[in-house]
């Protein structure tokens, strides 16, 4: 990722306090069952963060560059953090952590733990997204294979290990599931992964079949795995999933992952949302509807992809009665690279920055 010294410049140079890395304690739930505070000084935490899902440009994931290209996500931690960011969402790729059904990648699990190193280095905290497929091509073909017990089985593993290497450390927000899993209805598949958006697959199958199962319950049994798997290891960080808008028990698309039905062993919910124009008001209502839980809610996924930010922005301010963090996006380049910008979706990312920072002063104690 090309960074121009003159751009570098201008942005070190607006550095602010918020940039200095500063000593992490552990995160928790708060006693009110509806925010995070710090373990040791009981001072409130607001998850305010971005997805740093793949490389500007290339497309290329996390790992696919972090062995030649680490000076880049040095870099881009630092940027994120003097963006006012204290939480990165960081996405695992299932086919680059294990080498066989009960045989994790060594090396990506020493890369994994650099990258906690450097997160306790940067002053940030950390969401792992575990178990990703994004490309297809990437996906072990003996993966694909498995049947229902023996995928969960081998998702186990991964979580176990992810687990294992991160415990001690408190740079941890959360271990996160998987990205968007979904329990497929009646119909029988014959491909774990959803359709594609932008070239890579988010969206993913937790079984083939429901077998006449009700679905919740096949959501409920499958995280239950996966929390016991993480336990065995670490006990103290926080675990979610993350869930798409249409997982709320309402008529049409449902994922089977009913919140009120699926999320008693998570310790808060995770949920994607990006208002449409026009519609923000509907999107508060989905988002009430997992809040009506009675847990903590992290908007783990928040874009104006469907709406300007002009749009964006009062949502954002509306959503702090029922949100307890936020997490964007960030694809490695600065407010200061991206002006003037020179497509829509440089105008369109470049928006969403400002929008950012506009909203940290606002949101963060």
């Amino acid at each position: 990722m090309h960074k121009t010294s003159i751009t570098s410049l201008i942005f070190w140079l607006g550095l602010t306090s918020h940039c200095l890395a500063t000593e992490l304690e552990w995160v928790r739930v708060a006693d009110d069952q509806r925010s995070f505070v710090l373990e040791v000084s009981g001072q409130r935490f607001v998850p305010w963060g971005f997805n740093y899902d793949h490389q500007e440009g290339s497309g290329l994931l996390i790992e696919d560059y972090w062995d030649e290209q680490w000076s880049t996500v040095e870099e881009d931690f630092k940027e994120m953090k003097c963006l006012g960011a204290n939480v990165i969402r960081i996405h695992l790729q299932f086919g680059k952590f294990m080498e066989a059904v009960d045989k994790p990648n060594t090396h990506s699990l020493e890369q994994l733990g650099r990258l906690v190193k450097l997160a306790e280095k940067t002053g940030l905290y950390l969401d792992l997204t575990g178990l990703g497929c994004y490309h297809k091509q990437d996906v072990p073909p003996w993966y694909d294979k498995l049947d229902e017990q023996e995928r969960w089985n081998a998702q186990a593993v991964f979580w176990e290990a992810v687990a294992a290497r991160c415990a001690n450390s408190p740079a941890i927000f959360c271990y996160d599931l998987m990205n968007e899993p979904v329990v497929p209805g009646d119909q029988k598949r014959d491909d774990w992964l959803g359709g594609a958006f932008g070239g890579k697959h988010f969206v993913q199958f937790i079984t083939l079949s429901a077998a006449g199962r009700p679905r919740h319950e096949i959501a409920q049994k499958w995280i239950s795995k996966l929390v016991t798997a993480i336990h065995k290891h670490d006990r103290r960080h926080l675990v979610t999933v993350g869930l798409v808008p249409w997982s709320l028990n309402r008529p049409g698309l449902t994922s089977g992952f009913i919140p009120e039905k699926v999320t008693g062993e998570l310790d808060f919910i995770a949920m994607h949302i990006y208002p449409e124009s026009g519609k923000v008001g509907e999107a508060i209502e989905t988002l009430q509807g997992f809040a009506a839980v009675g847990k903590p809610v992290v908007i783990e996924e928040i874009f104006p992809l469907k709406c300007s930010a002009k749009e964006l922005g009062p949502f954002l301010d509306e959503s702090r009665k029922h949100a307890a963090g936020w997490i964007g996006f960030y694809w490695g380049k600065t407010p200061a690279e991206y002006r003037p910008p020179k497509t829509i979706r440089d105008a369109i990312v470049l928006s969403w920055l400002e929008l950012f920072q506009e909203k940290r002063k606002q949101v963060l104690p």
